[in-house]
């Protein structure tokens, strides 16, 4: 019986173990990883270009594939002989007042339509909406003549008004929707124990939005930082140009100084840097918080 038991039983089959769901291939890890690094060299050789060449001299930009000669003479020509210290004080103040001044008005108008019913706010938005569709070119010539009638051209208020009306709608659609997530229950815990609508707002509601503020802060200083075409024209003196202007004057009618251009924009790009890493930290930190909220 056992015989024929065992002549009639076949070869067991051992099922194959099959891959957990979602788990990829070593094939595509493989690609993938690779196409990340591919990426990441096409976006990194840009900037060590950039880095390479103000590290070669005031010509050395002329044989760049020579991996020899490094110097700092841009970066202390750029220091010591030129104007930058001005530029690079000048972009500081109207990046940091475009900043302050449009993260306010963008919070308080995206703080209003998000919980207020008035009339009209709807189109408000609407309205700030459609005013992000026109190209900056278009606004050069009507910001010019607003700011000449207000005798605001050629000072930091006028350029800090103009950057603010470039990045307030943006930051007030994105703070508005980051206001939308935050419980209505606590404004009314604030009224509850006392607090007007403003101290309810700067108190209670600001805290908790502090990773939408400091995106939309990034956005604007990034946007007042590194603009050119509004401060060239609404800036004509050398002592109130911007890093970003004063870029221009090493570029002449007969030769361009690409040394000390290249000097000039790793060291612009450090600030933008560390204001880039400061609104990360404070982003990631305010996300992992609000997640693990109970």
């Amino acid at each position: 019986m056992s015989a024929m038991s065992s002549g009639t039983t076949g070869p067991v089959k051992v099922p194959r173990k099959s891959r957990p769901r979602g788990e990829r291939s070593r094939g595509v890890s493989v690609a993938l990883h690779t196409a990340l690094v591919v990426a990441s060299l096409v976006s990194v050789f840009p900037v060590l270009f950039v880095v390479f060449v103000s590290l070669r001299g005031r010509d050395g930009w002329q044989e760049p594939t020579k991996f020899v000669g490094f110097e700092l003479s841009n970066y202390t020509h750029i220091l010591t002989n030129t104007e930058f210290l001005t530029w690079f004080g000048n972009s500081v103040i109207i990046a940091l007042g475009a900043t302050v001044l449009g993260v306010l008005v963008a919070a308080t108008a995206g703080y209003a339509v998000s919980r207020m019913r008035f009339p009209g706010h709807r189109p408000l938005m609407w309205t700030f909406l459609v005013v992000q569709m026109f190209p900056m070119a278009v606004l050069i010539v009507p910001l010019y003549n607003i700011l000449g009638r207000l005798e605001l051209l050629d000072s930091y208020t006028g350029l800090i008004l103009t950057y603010c009306s470039i990045s307030v709608p943006f930051c007030a659609w994105m703070l508005k929707g980051y206001f939308d997530t935050i419980p209505a229950e606590i404004d009314e815990a604030g009224r509850v124990d006392g607090l007007s609508p403003f101290g309810t707002f700067w108190r209670l509601i600001l805290p908790l939005a502090r990773p939408g503020l400091a995106v939309t802060g990034f956005y604007s200083f990034i946007t007042a930082w590194g603009e050119v075409a509004f401060a060239t024209q609404f800036m004509s003196s050398e002592k109130h140009y911007t890093l970003a202007v004063g870029l221009q004057t090493f570029v002449g009618q007969q030769k361009a100084e690409w040394g000390l251009m290249t000097a000039a924009a790793v060291l612009i790009t450090v600030p933008a840097g560390l204001v880039f890493f400061l609104a990360q930290k404070h982003l990631v930190a305010g996300l992992t918080a609000g997640g693990t909220k109970g």
